[in-house]
């Protein structure tokens, strides 16, 4: 006799129960920290008001959206924004990629655990202590390249938090020392798990190490270049705010090279107060993530369609 669907239903959670469980919990973290939270959307269409509440704050329209994009704030942090997330995503694929395939050329086992525990560390360190590390370098009166560094060759001490002009420069260094260890771990997953058939018939058919990499190594790291690209696309729009926040120790000069939206509203909300006009930045932020991802994603499709997210 045919069982019905409770009683499949039934078995199954009888039967794998640790599974759903684990699975109920992930979901329930998921609901309460990702869609919870998007109730108060509402807030990026109101004048907000403690006394009242956020559902009965009045309605006041695009106004919060007018005054974020009526002030140069709203250029500065997109531009900043999507222009530091381009670089991270171009110079951490080539880093990433590179640090890969030479992990990769390694033949001792116990030399590949090293260099790969070596590269993560940096991945596991907080930002916190990213930014001790940092001003440990930048301080202006016992910074190790003011004192160490430009003192001996005679040059005036830089006074670097203070300095807009470098910034971007070091904020890159910083992401890409702090990001390639876990993206070439990645990288390096997936090239353990290329044939090495492939590379003894490139041997024998005289191919070069290059040609090695480029018609061999390479092409098989492709779906997976492409699909941490759409991903790091996907997020293209959002910044790392311990990086642009906690480095440059919040200091005002550099807010021009510095501020990004998140910054912008964690700002909008501990220092003006305007509940309104941050949750307006972060409806922006959302609204333009969502776009480049479907557009990255319609870009892929018609050049790889077998590459694309859906």
């Amino acid at each position: 006799m045919e069982k019905t669907v409770w009683q499949r239903f039934t078995r199954a959670i009888r039967k794998f129960w640790p599974l759903y469980l684990m699975a109920a919990l992930g979901l329930l973290y998921l609901f309460i920290n990702n869609y919870m939270p998007m109730a108060g959307l509402v807030l990026a269409f109101k004048q907000y008001n403690a006394r009242k509440g956020i559902w009965g704050s009045d309605f006041n329209g695009l106004k919060n959206f007018e005054f974020l994009f009526k002030t140069r704030d709203a250029w500065i942090i997109t531009r900043n924004t999507i222009a530091y997330n381009a670089v991270f995503i171009v110079l951490g694929t080539i880093f990433s990629v590179t640090v890969a395939i030479l992990l990769n050329e390694v033949r001792s086992a116990k030399a590949k655990k090293l260099y790969q525990t070596v590269t993560l560390i940096p991945y596991m360190v907080s930002i916190v202590v990213v930014s001790y590390l940092a001003n440990a370098l930048l301080a202006t009166d016992n910074g190790f390249i003011n004192t160490q560094v430009l003192a001996p060759l005679g040059q005036d001490p830089v006074a670097w938090y203070t300095t807009p002009g470098p910034w971007p420069v070091i904020l890159v260094l910083i992401n890409l020392w702090k990001g390639f260890g876990y993206s070439s771990i990645i990288y390096f997953a997936t090239l353990v798990g290329i044939n090495r058939e492939y590379y003894e018939a490139a041997v024998i058919d005289g191919a070069s190490w290059w040609q090695q990499v480029t018609h061999v190594t390479l092409p098989g790291l492709k779906n997976t270049i492409i699909t941490m690209t759409l991903l790091s696309v996907g997020r293209i729009f959002y910044s790392d705010f311990g990086l642009f926040y906690q480095v440059p120790m919040n200091s005002g000069p550099l807010y021009d090279v510095t501020n990004t939206i998140d910054t912008y509203v964690y700002r909008g909300l501990m220092q003006n107060n305007n509940i309104g006009m941050a949750s307006a930045a972060g409806f922006y932020q959302s609204l333009v993530g969502f776009a480049l991802v479907l557009a990255a994603n319609t870009i892929v499709k018609k050049i790889s369609p077998e590459n694309a997210l859906y």
